[in-house]
Parts: C-alpha cells; structure tokens; sequence
C-alpha cells in the first residue's frame, strides 16, 4: 500500500521494536512521528524513550504527565502536543495568556463546549480541554465532562455544518459563552476540515526537534508552543 506514492510498511507488535532498532541503525537523524490511538500513547511513549529514539507525539490522551516524565527520564528529544495545527495552537496559547492576566475575567458566566470530529475519534479533543483550562482560569465553572462531543455524520452535515466531504476528517469547535443575565454572549470558534494544517504543523515540529538535537540543546522536551515562539515555521 501506499500514501502519495510512498510506500507504508505495517508492522505488528512483536516486530516493532526490532524494527525500530533496525531504522534507528540505519537513519542516524531517524525521528519518529505518532499519530496513533490514546490507548496506545504511553506504551508507545515509553517504547521510543527507552530505545533513545527522538520523537513527535501528536496523539491525544493517555497520561499525559507520566508521558513527558518517560521523554524527561530517558534523556531523549521529544516533541509533545495534544494539535499540532500551528494557527490553533496559537489561539489555545493566546487563551492561556488572557487567562493568566485577567483570572477571573468570566466570572459568573455559563459556557457550552461543542466539538466535532470524525467518528473514529474515541476521546474528547485535547485542545478543547486546554482551552477549558484557560476558561476556568478565568472564573468559568465547567467540567470538561460536559463537553458535548458530535460524532454522527449526519448530525455533523446537518446541525453542525460539516462539510459532506469532510466528515471523514475534521475538527469543529464553538465554545459560547453567556453572563449571568443573559444580556452578553461571546463566541470563540475554529473549524478545520482536511489534515493539510496537522501535516504542516508535524512538518514544522520534526525541523524544530531535529535543529534542537543538532545543537545539542540542554532541554530535550518541547511543545508546538516552542516551536511558535521561535517563529521558525515553514
């Protein structure tokens, strides 16, 4: 099989780590991308990490602390990010910001969290419970719990506004906030359809990691935030 021409070799776990060491021999700058299950993150986390191996995680969930303290342990490069949309990323930044500055801003307002995915994404997405974060931050009592999380096709095309041609691969996300009185509401909303602004994104993350291991740099874990703050994207 094969994706834009290139050839995909699929593995099984019995062969993986052989084939890991294998690659890992042979391509001296080898960094390893993951974009796989959130059952599958900390095994796989903990796998790279111990072969030494550099890598991008841009899969969701998992234990996310235990993740970055396998990367920090072992003393291997990582890359860590629940998006590595570049653009959302800087908005889910950005929020973190609002909320370290003004805490409490919200204070006494409701918020609703809609998000939309493609149906085989099992988990509720990484960069909605982020943002959620900032939101408490700023005074707004929420439990990522509530999250309302659509995953009918025909739900997506018909209330949400998916496109039909993309309900294989989007992320739609309208966090709406209300005051106390009703007499104020704000919106904040980023709809993506395709994986081109993931691609770029990962891209941009495997030039950043490869850079650092060049250098030698003292950290050895980062995030898509680092690599924003560089301002070396392509």
């Amino acid at each position: 099989m094969g994706v834009s021409g290139i050839p995909v070799h699929l593995v099984g776990l019995e062969e993986r780590e052989e084939v890991l060491q294998n690659l890992k021999a042979e391509h001296r700058t080898l960094i390893v991308v993951d974009f796989t299950l959130p059952s599958a993150v900390n095994d796989n986390g903990a796998l790279y990490s111990r072969l030494g191996l550099p890598f991008v995680m841009g899969t969701t969930g998992g234990d996310r602390e235990r993740l970055v303290e396998d990367a920090k342990e072992s003393g291997v490069y990582a890359l860590i990010a629940p998006n590595m949309g570049k653009q959302v990323v800087a908005f889910q930044a950005m929020m973190e910001m609002m909320a370290g500055n003004f805490p409490g801003a919200f204070t006494g307002y409701t918020l609703t969290v809609i998000e939309s995915h493609q149906t085989t994404k099992v988990d509720t997405s990484g960069t909605a419970k982020a943002v959620i974060a900032s939101f408490q931050e700023l005074g707004l009592d929420f439990d990522v719990s509530n999250v309302e999380k659509v995953r009918d096709p025909s739900e997506q095309i018909s209330r949400i506004g998916v496109p039909e041609d993309a309900v294989t691969g989007h992320a739609f996300h309208t966090y709406h906030l209300t005051s106390a009185d009703g007499s104020v509401n704000f919106e904040f909303q980023h709809n993506v359809t395709g994986r081109t602004i993931y691609a770029e994104g990962t891209v941009d993350a495997c030039y950043f990691l490869a850079r650092k291991i060049r250098e030698g740099a003292g950290q050895r874990v980062y995030d898509m935030v680092d690599v924003l703050r560089e301002c070396t994207m392509r």
